[in-house]
């Protein structure tokens, strides 16, 4: 699978198909395609800080962020600092990590 794969997929609701959480070796195989984001210690999060000129830079990405998770149905924790925006990726449903957190992480990358 590649970046450009993700960028063609839409997210499935987790919760509705019995879709397990990722295991390390899964979540390790994705974050090839999703260059910058962190894997934290227990593989069931992935997470990146973006940083922008100003304030205003940081709330404009953080609206091109709801449009790309309203529309995959799938929302980032999002945590806002001035000019920082740190994202995390984790899907709340199942308690860890599916394909639908490598879909937005990297289409997220690609509007930014």
């Amino acid at each position: 699978m590649d970046k450009k794969d993700l960028l063609k997929k839409k997210c499935i609701p987790c919760e509705k198909k019995g879709i397990k959480p990722f295991d390390k070796m899964q979540a390790e195989e994705y974050m090839v395609d999703v260059p910058g984001w962190i894997l934290d210690e227990k593989a069931q999060k992935i997470s990146k800080e973006f940083k922008f000129a100003d304030f205003i830079g940081a709330i404009n990405f953080v609206e091109r962020v709801a449009d790309i998770a309203e529309m995959e149905g799938h929302h980032p924790d999002i945590h806002i600092n001035y000019n920082k925006v740190l994202l995390e990726l984790w899907t709340h449903a199942i308690g860890g990590l599916s394909e639908n957190d490598f879909i937005v992480a990297a289409k997220i990358d690609a509007h930014n």
